[in-house]
């Protein structure tokens, strides 16, 4: 019989800022397991990767961890892979940061190791063509890609039983491809199903050309979580003793069937050939990048097409590409940005421990996690977001001396295109405090950074339309949605491809609101005077002005105390009584250097169109985690509330946000009491357990009636001072 070998490569990851539990859960159920499976099966070999955040969870939490490790790596059972340190997707990196991060994982694994990683693990295997270049300057000669990158120019299942070699610019790159056979089956299905299949692949193809006189190699490559973490498995995997009868599956068929790390095989095997693959990641990735209804759509019918078993037309489906997720997401895009912005900033920096403090800041920034979202919490998991921007905005506060001794208060505007749209943008900033404009879009902050406890107070989610949605409603029309715990699924756990629509509680089908805006700040709506407040919650009212989410002039100056002043300004129109009112609206923000205060002077002006009478609103947006907590809360007048409340108060003049797990807080002053809606911003995203509700943050309107004649004017002051607990 013919032999093959097998080549596996288990990547572990866990997010910077992840809770504590999670780490600890994750080496119990999956990372420990799988040492202690290696120990028992010494003739298995494989390849690992630790990204940079676990690594250092398991340094300083289980110090006995890597020793253990290494003395596998030692007698050559265990081959460690490098990556770039933090995870982020490479291809949004600058090529600096791209190499830096790669460098400080591969010196990590000789630190821990004494081990010289030739291989990368790319993340989510986000690819692009530009890529074999940088990673070969990097010291890297392999990497795992997914299958779906080779099915997408014409290559089959039966293509890649092997490596390819690849390049650009002349820099050559070794890249395997991760087999979704094997993906979909280990361990979801029974050992004899693997095993059988790699009996197949060994016999098969023994007169292709392709394959005379090279050793056929089965590549998978896939998440270490997925053994132990993911619902149900650590009961299958480990207890149920899955994965021991695998590789003793693997020990028993040793005459054919061999194991061997992919790096080994790259060193002692030829290449199938030479490739050059397309931008691309796992097939998964491109569908959960699309739109909400062709993200729906595509899966749909790639299930439909495949029960007709029309693999002719299946093999030619794709969707989309990992960077239209800053398309999807502004607020991806809002944290993308702000990455390359502070990456300038810190590239500029003098060579010396301060620059080293702040790039370890930026990459950590850059952890892929909190900028896609699929099937796994991503953007919707708000200490995720969280962490991010506190890495970026350390890393910026040290590119601009805020940590020196000598270091002077000040405060200055730009206008610059920040989100990369082709339109102006406006930034504000301060020693104290930053705060970005878009411009295009109501002249809205969209993010406010509090410099001192790196913090951005903007950091909410806005509600959308996901293609997963449809799942749930669909369900709930059919009765056929399970509450997780309610329902056994027999022996084999679910996968994240199941058909099953699980939920983490019920009803979650009624709290599926949309917004047809970005949630930001300072976002001025013109309210017919019948809105409520529930109609407002649930983005079904009338909006009679185009102010919300049209574009505002901006003009730069200054005061005499050296403060920074923008002015926004928009010539709109209100629609009243079948007619368009002409309404001009003037926002002005003062910072002043060394300050927690911003100051917003509005000023509504009607033109000669007739009487304006409606409900002026200013909509700000505020992300403070934990907000249905004790440890968060709304205090207006000698009340505190939770800011999960859907509720209402009336002549409010001033109101305070209190975080005390985040040692913030912001309170608001009007000049002219106001009535006060609030409301928590509350998402439905999937999770690999199932549906399942965020607090994304809490939305409050001051709004107040006003009756303006043609020519008149009508003013109001916003004071808001941020302090740190």
């Amino acid at each position: 019989m013919n032999k093959i070998i097998l080549s596996l490569a288990i990547h572990n990851h866990q997010p910077v800022g992840n809770f504590g539990w999670v780490f600890e859960e994750a080496y119990e159920k999956a990372y420990l397991p799988m040492l202690e499976c290696l120990e028992r099966h010494p003739t298995i070999r494989m390849a690992l990767h630790y990204t940079g955040p676990l690594r250092d969870w398991l340094v300083e939490n289980i110090p006995d961890f890597f020793p253990r490790l290494g003395k596998l790596v030692k007698r050559g059972q265990v081959e460690i892979m490098s990556g770039a340190y933090y995870e982020p997707i490479l291809v949004a990196l600058s090529d600096e940061d791209k190499i830096g991060q790669i460098g400080k994982q591969t010196e990590s694994v000789k630190e821990d190791f004494d081990f010289d990683a030739s291989g990368l693990w790319l993340a989510e295997r986000v690819w692009e063509p530009h890529l074999p270049r940088i990673l070969n300057e990097a010291g890297i000669e392999y990497t795992i890609v997914d299958d779906a990158h080779f099915k997408a120019i014409g290559y089959t299942d039966d293509d890649l039983l092997g490596y390819y070699v690849t390049e650009e610019q002349g820099k050559t790159l070794k890249v395997f491809a991760t087999s979704m056979p094997l993906r979909y089956s280990i361990p979801w299905k029974d050992v004899d199903h693997v095993i059988n299949w790699l009996r197949e692949q060994a016999e098969s193809n023994g007169y292709d050309a392709r394959y005379m006189g090279k050793q056929k190699i089965a590549t998978m490559g896939d998440d270490g979580e997925k053994f132990g973490m993911w619902p149900g498995t650590y009961d299958y995997v480990w207890t149920g003793g899955w994965m021991d009868r695998f590789f003793e599956a693997i020990e028993a068929n040793s005459d054919w069937l061999e194991t061997m790390p992919p790096g080994e095989v790259a060193k002692n095997y030829p290449s199938l050939g030479r490739i050059y693959l397309p931008t691309s990641s796992y097939e998964e990735m491109g569908e959960w990048a699309m739109p909400p209804f062709p993200a729906w759509e595509l899966p749909h019918l790639k299930h439909i097409l495949a029960d007709e078993g029309r693999t002719d037309i299946l093999k030619y489906m794709r969707g989309g590409l990992w960077r239209q997720f800053q398309v999807k997401y502004a607020e991806v895009n809002q944290l993308h940005k702000k990455s390359l912005l502070v990456s300038e900033k810190v590239h500029a920096m003098k060579k010396g421990a301060r620059k080293q403090q702040a790039l370890d800041a930026l990459w950590a920034g850059q952890c892929n996690c909190g900028y896609w979202h699929g099937v796994f919490g991503g953007i919707y998991l708000f200490h995720i977001r969280q962490i991010d921007y506190e890495n970026l905005i350390k890393a910026e506060n040290l590119a601009d001396g805020l940590d020196q001794a000598d270091a002077k208060p000040f405060a200055q505007a730009e206008i610059v295109d920040f989100d990369r749209d082709g339109l102006d943008d406006a930034i504000l900033t301060s020693d104290k405090q930053t705060l970005i404009f878009d411009l295009d879009q109501g002249g809205a902050v969209v993010e406010w950074d509090f410099r001192p406890t790196g913090y951005n107070l903007a950091n909410v989610l806005t509600r959308q339309r996901e293609g997963y949605h449809k799942k749930l409603e669909d369900a709930a029309l059919s009765n056929t949605i399970v509450v997780i715990g309610e329902e056994s699924n027999g022996d084999e756990p679910d996968n994240i491809h199941s058909e099953v629509v699980r939920v983490r509680e019920p009803g979650l089908q009624h709290k599926l609101i949309y917004d047809w805006h970005r949630r930001a700040s300072f976002i001025d709506h013109f309210l017919d005077v019948d809105t409520t407040l529930d109609g407002f919650y649930r983005s079904r009212y009338g909006e009679s002005g185009d102010f919300v989410n049209q574009p505002y002039a901006a003009s730069l100056s200054e005061n005499d105390e050296g403060a920074a002043i923008i002015t926004l300004t928009r010539s709109g129109a209100v629609w009243q009584g079948g007619m368009q009112l002409p309404i001009t609206v003037e926002k002005i923000m003062t910072l002043a250097p060394g300050e927690s205060t911003l100051t917003v002077e509005y000023t509504v002006t009607n033109g000669d169109g007739g009487t304006l009478e409606k409900q002026f609103g200013v909509e700000t947006n505020w992300g403070l985690a934990g907000g249905n907590d004790d440890h968060t809360y709304l205090s207006v007048g000698f009340g505190r509330y939770s800011l999960g409340e859907i509720s209402s108060n009336d002549e409010v003049d001033d109101l305070t946000i209190t975080s005390n797990l985040w040692g913030i807080k912001a309170a608001l002053e009007v000049d002219r009491p106001a009535t006060l809606w609030r409301f928590p911003l509350e998402t439905i995203s999937a999770s690999e357990a199932g549906f399942e509700l965020n607090y994304q943050g809490s939305t409050f309107l001051l709004w107040w009636p006003i009756k303006l004649m043609p020519g008149e004017s009508w003013k109001m002051t916003i004071k808001t001072n941020i302090q740190q607990l």
